[in-house]
């Protein structure tokens, strides 16, 4: 019985060695290596280095008491206020009338934020993804917003529609999901262009 027990407790402690401690090591390392930019969690630089988010992430771009900011393009909705930490959607299904009630809400929101009428608004502004946390916009989404950021702005809407243009990506492999804009690239972009 002893025996068996510090068998046992031996292939623990080599299992613990090697796939807790040495593995993990070995992959970080060729990760650091191999793709190093990823292997930090895709982190996004500001003009002075400072680190202002992921590109893998989507953000909030509000003041402090949450209200979204004039000068900078918006974001999907977000069930977890972008907190990587509460990712996920809000579990409400079509037919939910919390759900109907919180687009509508969000339609109208958005519809008047950017002056335009909510025919207009796309699906994306008022929906929320599974994860809550899209890096990016559908190219309808940002039209929709350009008008709203060159007046904040006091820029014309050429020079807007410019850089959304810029930040702007085609389907994967050209075929898998759709076009989009990544909105922390194009805010970023708007900030090195007109401060």
């Amino acid at each position: 019985m002893t025996r068996q027990l510090i068998a046992g407790l031996r292939a623990v402690l080599l299992a613990t060695v090697v796939l807790g401690l040495a593995y993990p090591l070995l992959m970080t390392g060729f990760a650091q290596v191999a793709v190093p930019g990823r292997a930090d969690g895709s982190l996004v630089t500001s003009a002075d280095g400072t680190v202002v988010g992921s590109s893998l992430l989507g953000q909030g771009f509000v003041s402090a008491d949450g209200s979204p900011l004039a000068q900078y393009f918006q974001s999907r909705p977000s069930a977890g206020d972008w907190d990587g930490a509460a990712s996920g959607g809000s579990n409400l299904g079509p037919s939910s009338s919390e759900l109907a009630e919180a687009v509508a809400s969000r339609r109208a929101e958005v519809a008047s934020f950017n002056g335009v009428p909510e025919s207009q608004v796309p699906d994306d502004a008022v929906t929320t993804s599974a994860s809550g946390l899209d890096p990016g916009i559908s190219p309808a989404y940002a039209a929709i917003q350009v008008e709203r950021v060159a007046a904040a702005r006091g820029v014309s809407p050429a020079d807007v529609e410019a850089l959304v243009e810029q930040a702007t990506h085609g389907r994967d492999l050209g075929f898998i999901g759709a076009p989009g804009v990544d909105v922390l690239d194009l805010n970023l972009a708007l900030d090195r262009a007109f401060g």
